[in-house]
């Protein structure tokens, strides 16, 4: 029987039984009769539906303040009724969290590369140290999950586990560092820095709210500049004003101490219609449930948008209100609010509620009303929502509002002509702001992908994407003047060796990105894929003369990537006389930062080695073919130590991946010479335990996109047999000893090549979906519902072929999994099926841990079961995993 759940105790099940293996025919892709078929599915759906005794819970006892009484609430719940999850074999013996050896923690533990955040104009940058591991007590702090968020209602923000820990400030012309100066211990969230690149501002979580505070670049000193607390339920907590002299706030507006209570006796019953139409919504977790899921929401979500000057002066602007958007225009004059309204959706996320989208002026009067849209409950699948969206201020203008409108419908299966057309509005004029006419001034032939606006003229790249061939194409069109369209990118989104590379941007003294032109030339940065792994690059190509010149190229044996220009004077002719700020590694040397293109190169970071016990790791490109003959390729990882010829156990780490067609498919997508940085659950640790590791394992499922899925299970299995067959082929694996493994959709796979071949020995899902009746309105990239191809869906779930699964199965799953599809229902019912057939599997399911797993107790125990899992099952000489966990 299970232990209570407790707040440091995961929650473990187990059976176990000996099986007589299965033949089992790749082939055969787990096709089934039409009467198996439809019996099958019958028991998809009793198992999916029937409430077991596992979901079950006695009423909650204790005494809890309103906002904890929430059904969404997330608290420790009460121990599980005595029959749940029984299983002769279950870990009890084992009811506190574990950690894997004392080397393994220490590699955990070493502390991060600080994330480099890079100002105005690259002549500073930012170092921001954070703690990735926090403690299991700060991710079990309650929280809401209302909306499709995630709240922390002691403080009224939006819920975070990850803080930044220390700034610092550094100088890219002499390397010279200065210690932002703010409170010890504080939990501060991301720097943003203003568009004159003088000042950063940032929040601190405090016991209200977020506390907003101001950092002068040049000192370091840093202030706090508001009393009044701040919130990010709904929408960034600030926003740097164009001029750089305050910031638009969201505040706490005045309100009750308390959110409404929840009612102790209903009013009725919960209600909901469907129209006749199509509403297709993916299975959106954290929804609201009820009418007091609504007002909870409002309560915490509704802010009181105000402006603060740099001296602490304070405007309000406007009533309080829901505000997902408020974006001051680039001449600081007016501000476009995007509010949402009642009545909220119970089917869909916040992002699709009702809304109303207006511009207002400084004080908060309404300019002029733009559009009013209703819950978006109707978006059929990879569609968008109709009427307009994605709006933003057009740079080099003062107040040019732009948005997207679908000419479909915003349904991708409707034939037409152009599927969206790009709209703008002067509003620079007081006088006509209210009565201008917006302006048609392009139409895309596929969806609109993004805009980026030029910085030397009216012109702009617009890239557009066509979901039926997966293929992306970025112009340059000239809206100013008479000229046919640039052609930056023509492709297969997937093909990767004929990336051009993205167009590099800056930022403006009005807050604006564009992107940079230097005398008619633009550069574009990218990965560089190649057959031999990724080499980067900076390029510069002359829009009038068509003309491509390389500036920057990865060398072969390294990994040298473009991060920004550095400042504005020094540089080389062709890098318009701009340094650059790259990022350098190698196998054996971790990323440090470098400033390159003056006369002297100056390195300005020195970040150690994280772990250089380990240098000893053995990394290369492996590249192979399928039975089908498509190229395929994985990185294979040797431990420190293995000595030519010893053939170890190796666990395969993949996630399947959709194409077109063969050639994009079998395109390299790795980069060997990069540095091995170990750490988290990183599937690279179980090098630390002896395995070899077959990472980036490609698992191409090809074909129309339409109907791929059909053969999925084929193309994984014969995946999976071609890259184990390469290793062996080099003589450093023991194909006898082989485990899968993945996470999400990983996870999903592997489970279906457990249940469709006996290529290997063992197997770990984390945080996977497995009965694909739960997912009826698509997964991943499929496109029909579970009633247009249910044989499909059928198939595909390893639920439905667990009778099949006869190597044991490691399951583990975060108990608060926010993930569309990949409910921590589907792993519980997974294991309940396993058990029911005398499988051997395990499952473990971690408290208050979300789709991937952050708190360093959860980290290690994942750790420590993947170990003893496998040592268990892949290593002659291991104990059970039952009798490791009794020794300890």
């Amino acid at each position: 029987m299970i232990r209570p759940h407790r707040d440091r105790d995961p929650i473990y099940a187990r059976t176990r039984a000996p099986r007589a293996p299965r033949p089992c025919d790749p082939a055969d892709g787990g096709r089934r009769s039409p009467a198996r078929l439809l019996s099958t599915l019958a028991l998809a759906l009793a198992l999916a539906c029937t409430p077991g005794d596992a979901d079950r819970r006695a009423p909650e006892k204790t005494e809890a303040k309103p906002a904890e009484r929430s059904a969404d609430a997330t608290i420790t719940p009460p121990a599980p009724p005595p029959d749940s999850l029984v299983s002769p074999k279950t870990s009890a013996d084992s009811p506190r969290y574990r950690s894997p050896p004392a080397d393994v923690v220490k590699v955990v533990d070493a502390p991060p590369t600080p994330a480099i955040i890079v100002g105005p104009g690259g002549r500073q940058l930012v170092q921001a140290a954070y703690d990735p591991r926090p403690p299991i007590a700060v991710v079990a702090e309650p929280f809401l999950r209302l909306g499709g968020i995630r709240i922390n209602p002691a403080r009224a923000i939006r819920r975070q586990t990850s803080h930044y820990t220390e700034l610092t400030l550094q100088r890219t012309d002499s390397g010279e560092t200065t210690a932002v100066q703010l409170p010890k211990d504080a939990l501060m969230y991301r720097p943003s820095w203003s568009p004159d690149g003088r000042a950063l501002a940032l929040t601190i979580a405090g016991a209200r709210g977020l506390e907003l505070w101001v950092v002068n670049a040049e000192t370091g000193a840093s202030r706090k500049l508001l009393e009044e607390p701040l919130t990010d339920v709904i929408g960034s907590a600030f926003t740097w004003l164009p001029d750089s002299r305050g910031l638009l706030v969201r505040l706490i507006p005045p309100r009750a101490p308390e959110p409404p209570a929840a009612p102790s006796v209903p009013t009725g019953p919960i209600v909901q219609d469907t129209s006749g139409r199509a509403a297709t919504n993916r299975t959106y977790q954290d929804l609201l449930k009820t009418p007091h899921d609504a007002d909870v929401f409002e309560y915490y979500a509704t802010t009181q948008l105000a402006l603060v000057t740099l001296d602490g002066e304070l405007t309000r602007v406007g009533a309080p209100g829901i505000y997902s958007d408020a974006r001051p225009s680039p001449d600081g004059r007016l501000v476009q609010v995007t509010r949402l309204t009642r009545p909220f959706s119970y089917v869909v996320p916040y992002w699709r509620f009702p809304e109303e989208v207006e511009v207002w002026d400084r004080g908060g009067a309404l300019v002029r009303a733009i559009s009013k849209r209703a819950a978006a409950e109707e978006v059929p699948i990879q569609g968008v929502p109709t009427g307009p969206r994605r709006f933003a201020w057009q740079p080099l203008k003062p107040a040019t509002l732009t948005w997207a409108e679908a000419l479909d419908g915003g349904d991708p299966k409707r034939e037409a002509e152009h599927r969206d057309k790009l709209v703008r509005l002067d509003m620079s004029q007081k006088s006509d702001a209210a009565s201008a006419a917006p302006e048609e001034y392009l139409k895309v032939q596929h969806r609109l992908s993004s805009v980026m606006w030029l910085d030397s003229e009216e012109a702009a790249v617009v890239t557009e994407y066509d979901r039926d061939r997966r293929w992306i194409t970025s112009r340059v069109h000239f809206l100013a003047r008479a000229r046919e369209p640039v052609v930056l990118d023509d492709r297969s989104y997937h093909d990767s060796y004929a990336n051009p590379g993205w167009p590099v941007q800056r930022r403006r003294p009005d807050g604006t990105w564009t992107v940079i032109v230097d005398d008619g030339w633009v550069y574009l940065e990218g990965d560089g894929a190649t057959p031999k792994g990724d080499r980067p690059f900076l390029d510069r190509l002359h829009l009038e003369r068509g003309e491509r010149e390389r500036i920057v190229h990865s060398p072969e044996d390294a990994y040298h990537s473009f991060v920004a220009f550095a400042g504005d004077a020094g540089g080389a002719a062709n890098t318009g006389g701009r340094p650059l700020l790259m990022r350098r590694e190698s196998p054996t040397a971790p990323p440090n930062f470098h400033v390159e293109g003056r006369p002297a190169p100056l390195r300005l970071t020195e970040f150690p080695d994280p772990h250089p016990q380990l240098t000893g790791i053995s990394k290369q490109l492996l590249k192979y073919k399928r039975a089908d003959g498509v190229d395929l390729s994985a990185t294979l990882y040797l431990p420190p130590g293995h000595k030519p010829g010893e053939r170890l156990p190796v666990i395969i780490w993949a996630y399947p991946r959709e194409y077109n067609d063969a050639g994009t498919a079998g395109q390299v997508r790795a980069a060997p010479n990069r540095f091995t940085r170990l750490g988290g659950s990183s599937p690279l640790m179980f090098l630390l335990r002896g395995y070899a590791v077959l990472d980036r394992t490609a698992m191409p499922v090809i074909g129309d996109p339409e109907t791929m899925n059909d053969t999925f299970v084929k193309q994984i299995v014969d995946a999976a047999k071609a890259a184990i067959d390469a290793a062996d082929e080099l003589g450093v694996i023991d194909r006898e000893r082989v485990a899968v493994a993945g996470h999400s959709y990983g996870a999903f796979m592997t489970a279906n090549l457990l249940a469709h071949s006996d290529l290997f020995r063992a197997g770990i899902a984390r945080s996977g979906a497995y009965n694909r009746t739960l997912t009826p309105f698509g997964f991943q990239g499929e496109r029909r519902t579970l009633w247009e191809a249910t044989q499909t869906y059928v198939n595909l779930s390893p639920m439905m072929h667990a009778d099949k699964i006869n190597e044991p199965l490691l399951l583990i799953h975060g108990e608060a999994d926010n993930n569309s599809g990949t409910f921590p229902l589907q792993s519980r019912r997974l294991f309940h099926a396993l058990q029911g057939l005398g499988g051997t599997a395990r499952l473990v399911v971690l408290p208050h841990e979300s789709h991937g797993y952050r708190a360093r107790e959860s980290v290690l125990h994942v750790l420590a079961e993947s170990f003893d899992w496998l040592d268990a099952h892949m290593k002659a000489d291991a104990a059970p995993v039952e009798d490791q966990a009794a020794a300890e």
